[in-house]
């Protein structure tokens, strides 16, 4: 497979990424184990509904998420670490 080259003839440095985007990438990675991005997961799961026309009712402020979250969780305990 050919190496890609810069313009001068030289191969070209491979991309390389920077503390931040790792750190970025870490810290995405940790919300989504934690599951802080569920509301994110949510409204961007309400929007698609909404786009196709199969919107089951409003989108719910974040703290309404949060707060019927918890209530079905109290309500249906499942196996989870805390």
């Amino acid at each position: 497979m050919p190496r890609a080259t810069m313009g001068d003839g030289q191969a070209a440095a491979p991309p390389r990424r920077g503390v931040r985007d790792v750190a970025a990438s870490v810290a995405r990675f940790a919300r989504g184990v934690m599951g802080a991005d569920a509301y994110e997961k949510y409204a961007a799961h309400h929007a698609r509904l909404e786009a196709r026309g199969e919107c089951p009712g409003r989108l719910m402020t974040e703290r309404e998420f949060w707060r019927d979250k918890t209530d079905r969780q109290d309500r249906e305990p499942q196996g989870r670490c805390c």
